[in-house]
């Protein structure tokens, strides 16, 4: 049985339990043999590297060596509201949420025009926005409700409600993955849900709210200290704990949270890539993480981002991010910007000439480093030749 932390209450038959139950973790005889491909590569060694770094990682996942080079991304994107948004935590108001879901399913969203730039698409999933959509939007409808309670006065939503929100995002993993799906984009749109967010990483880092909190969308100094003291309520108020993971989802999360670290648990149930953006996103891997350990070996952490619980999540987490472009949008953004870098590191160990492939002497066997020796500086200043 794998290793979770799920409510006892969960029927075994479940959606949730049944994937947790299928995740394990990365392949070691394909990591090991990527390891030693990447050391007999016409290259220095470690001369590429993060790039290095995750081409071992890609190979086990997929227990291959080559690796499959991901070349059919899909943005799992999730919408919703939250309830402590009344607490004036976020500068916009709240229907940007569900103008921004129809805008994005339209297309004309930042993260859709990356995502045709990089062959992506983007599956934009109603999980409880706050009024409802337009019909023929383009925008999938699997509403829990109408947004999320206030979690500075209590639980967001009740457990049930949090297991349907990782159980959507499950389902919409396995139907991506069922379409050909062979890497997923974690995305989001929710006015105020850098909030339990922040509250969510709190909990599964142990570091205190205002250590976890930013500015989100580009709060003033005054928003972002009460924002601080809202999420302080809220763990306050709900007592979340890490070692209940679908508990503090229900006590301090959101919808596109979970549906999020759903999207998480069905890649990894596929042993398919997931990359990850912004903090939004972390704060699902770490709820991930928390329900099945293993699902951290799927994880590829996209952008960096401008939020200090992104630093937080990936330090636990123990990965890096590949890129960090200043960006603070959210939506799977940053996630989109870095496929071609993952593409990339698959292409890298999978075609790159051996030394042995191309007579090329190996230099580990000759200790050269290809570099000529500096001239010595004491000839060089009596005038010897160098």
């Amino acid at each position: 049985m794998a290793d979770t932390r799920l409510p006892d209450s969960l029927p075994a038959q479940a959606l949730l339990a049944r994937t947790v139950a299928a995740i394990r973790p990365a392949d070691p005889d394909a990591l090991a043999a990527a390891r030693d491909r990447q050391q007999i590569l016409t290259k220095p060694e470690g001369s590429l590297g993060r790039l290095e770094d995750l081409s071992i990682r890609l190979a086990g996942m997929s227990g291959r060596v080559p690796t499959p080079v991901p070349s059919h991304p899909v943005v799992g994107l999730f919408a919703g509201d939250h309830g402590v948004w009344a607490e004036g935590v976020s500068p916009d108001p709240q229907e940007i949420t569900a103008q921004m879901a129809v805008n994005m399913a339209a297309g004309g969203a930042g993260v859709t025009v990356l995502a045709r730039q990089m062959g992506a698409e983007v599956w934009v999933t109603n999980v409880g926005v706050a009024v409802d959509l337009p019909a023929g939007c383009g925008v999938r409808e699997e509403c829990i409700r109408h947004s999320t309670d206030d979690i500075s006065r209590g639980p967001a939503m009740s457990v049930d409600e949090a297991v349907q929100a990782l159980e959507i995002g499950i389902a919409t993993a396995d139907e991506a993955v069922a379409a050909g799906a062979d890497i997923l984009v974690t995305g989001e749109m929710g006015i105020a849900n850098t909030t339990p967010a922040s509250a969510l990483i709190s909990v599964f880092t142990n570091l205190s709210a205002a250590d976890v909190t930013g500015r989100g969308a580009g709060a003033a100094d005054d928003r972002h200290r009460h924002k601080v003291a809202v999420i302080e309520r809220a763990l306050q108020v709900n007592r979340p704990e890490a070692d209940h993971p679908v508990e503090a989802l229900a006590k301090v999360g959101g919808f596109e949270h979970g549906a999020m670290a759903g999207l998480i648990l069905g890649a990894a149930a596929h042993r398919v890539p997931v990359v990850l953006d912004g903090v939004i996103a972390c704060s699902s891997a770490l709820l991930a993480a928390a329900i099945a350990p293993a699902s951290v070996d799927f994880l590829v952490p996209g952008h960096a981002g401008a939020e200090p619980g992104i630093t937080a999540a990936l330090g636990v987490l123990g990965l890096p991010a590949l890129l960090d472009l200043g960006m603070r949008l959210g939506e799977g953004s940053g996630a989109v910007l870095a496929l071609p870098i993952v593409q990339a590191s698959a292409h890298i160990l999978n075609e790159m000439a051996t030394f042995e492939d191309a007579a090329v002497t190996d230099i580990k066997v000759t200790g050269e480093t290809g570099i000529p020796d500096a001239p010595d500086a004491a000839a060089a200043e009596e005038g010897d030749p160098a």
